[in-house]
């Protein structure tokens, strides 16, 4: 999915979970902190990190998608 990237929620939400599958830890709020660094260059993040930070936590403590 890096090729290509999209300044939305849901190229974010993909690369985001892309990351997160591939990224070691087990403290939830550093690991969202090593996925953002990963992410650094994500047009969605640059633009809007709040809400980048919002859907992360969203997917992760509200759906429970990683769990």
């Amino acid at each position: 999915m890096r090729d290509k990237l999209y300044d939305n929620a849901d190229s974010f939400a993909m690369s985001f979970d892309e990351e997160w599958e591939k990224t070691d830890c087990d403290d939830i709020r550093l690991k969202i902190n090593k996925v953002f660094e990963l992410l650094s260059d994500h047009p969605f993040l640059i633009s809007n990190p709040e809400n980048a930070r919002k859907i992360a936590e969203f997917r992760i403590f509200s759906l429970k998608k990683f769990q």
